[in-house]
């Protein structure tokens, strides 16, 4: 309700962040080191939006929990934390899927888009919200929108339902690099599942997998084969803050088959881009006619 929020900014110390951005023709936007806020969607068709506080900028419109970061605080942390303060989101609640970057030089925006793992309802916990609501997606264009959220949600919408998927043959990667690598097969694969949990906690770029935005988070699967099936535990244990864990499948006979049910699993579940990381050629034909594309194994060492 309106008359649940206090007027005026919260009282207390401010971080050096939250200060006015300048920009070279006298342009203000708010957070001296960048600003972000978290878009997430409830996998129903619903987004979370926060209706703006009078006082506020662009007070009494419509967007979503955000704010300054924090001086030496990425973006993401900025996103979890700002919509933690405003709207009770529970961090460990969030699946991070994309990033997008609004850069004015002076000052940048950042976009991170989520969704939710598990059910929760938002609360006004700070003074910035008038109220919180899950609002049908095709209802978005119905309120007033803040300028900003307006200008990004056709692009933000249109990409509500793309899940990239990346599925590793690792006997593959493993055995691209000469590096002792069978002498002990599980050891090497045990850091190829430390690459990739690096890689599912810190996301890869939008341009590495033909998407449009900055970065995204996509699911992993890596099909592990013959002496190399001792590596890891897998099985979605968490790594940081909305990262799960690449799914590690133990393929009982020819791993090239369990690659292949994967890629079809992924592309039937309706998961995409599906790519298959291989430069095996016979494999490469039988995930391309499935509707994957390929990648080989350098360019899962790229990604960083």
């Amino acid at each position: 309700m309106p008359d649940a929020t206090p007027p005026g900014p919260p009282p207390g110390p401010r971080d050096p962040g939250d200060a006015w951005s300048v920009g070279p023709d006298g342009t203000k936007a708010w957070g001296r080191f960048g600003a972000a806020g978290l878009l997430v969607d409830d996998g129903a068709g619903r987004v979370l939006l926060q209706h703006r506080v009078e006082w506020s900028h662009h007070g009494g419109t419509w967007g979503i929990p955000g704010g300054a970061r924090h001086q030496g605080e990425d973006a993401v942390t900025a996103a979890l934390r700002e919509s933690a303060e405003e709207a009770g989101v529970p961090d460990d609640a969030i699946d991070l899927r994309h990033t997008a970057l609004l850069d004015l030089g002076f000052w940048t925006y950042t976009t991170v888009v989520g969704r939710a793992s598990r059910p929760f309802e938002p609360v006004i916990a700070d003074r910035e919200s008038l109220a919180l609501s899950w609002i049908p997606i095709d209802q978005v264009d119905d309120l007033p929108l803040h300028p900003g959220f307006g200008a990004s949600w056709p692009a933000l919408r249109a990409a509500v339902t793309t899940t990239p998927h990346v599925v590793v043959d690792a006997a593959n990667v493993v055995g691209s690099v000469p590096d002792g690598w069978w002498k002990d097969r599980a050891g090497a694969a045990e850091r190829l599942l430390s690459s990739v949990s690096a890689l599912a906690a810190g996301g890869v770029s939008a341009a590495s997998l033909d998407l449009p935005f900055a970065r995204w988070w996509p699911r992993w699967t890596v099909v592990l084969e013959g002496e190399a099936r001792a590596a890891g535990t897998g099985g979605g244990a968490g790594v940081g803050v909305g990262t799960p864990v690449a799914e590690v499948l133990r393929a009982p006979a020819f791993g090239d088959d369990a690659i292949v049910d994967a890629a079809r699993a992924a592309v039937e579940t309706g998961d995409s881009p599906v790519v298959v990381v291989t430069a095996d050629r016979e494999l490469r034909a039988r995930v391309e006619a499935l509707g994957a594309a390929v990648r080989g194994p350098g360019w899962l060492r790229e990604q960083r």
